[in-house]
């Protein structure tokens, strides 16, 4: 069960999963079902977004950066720049991919976010 933290800037993983996503319009084009946490620094540094389907089959799963989300207070939930077309456009994804800093490079690239571990590596 998520708690409620009236007025705190911390929230739990829990309370963010399944928060929805918006796009710059406005419009939902899918909810965060994890995160990606970096198990040395504890930075969060992917929301893996859930897109499509319908009652939770056939829906595609797309790592977006997490600078690439804002909390909106208004729609309570996260907004960005990002196209639900440029996600589904995004540098193929797998379980391997993480272990790729090329591949973290072109999903940077890609939806044109400054690289979490910063340009000179």
């Amino acid at each position: 069960m998520a708690t409620a933290r009236p007025n705190h800037a911390l929230v739990s993983s829990e309370d963010v999963e399944g928060t929805t996503v918006y796009d710059k319009a406005g419009e939902k084009i899918g909810e965060v079902e994890r995160l990606i946490i970096d198990k040395i620094s504890g930075r969060v540094h992917y929301a893996v977004v859930s897109f499509g389907g319908f009652l939770g089959l056939g829906h595609s799963h797309y790592p977006l950066p997490w600078d690439a989300l804002s909390y909106d207070t208004s729609l309570e939930g996260f907004r960005t720049n990002v196209s639900e077309q440029q996600v589904r456009d995004a540098p193929e994804f797998s379980d391997d991919s993480w272990k790729d800093r090329n591949w973290e490079r072109n999903i940077h690239t890609h939806y044109q976010v400054e690289p979490y571990w910063g340009a000179d590596i």
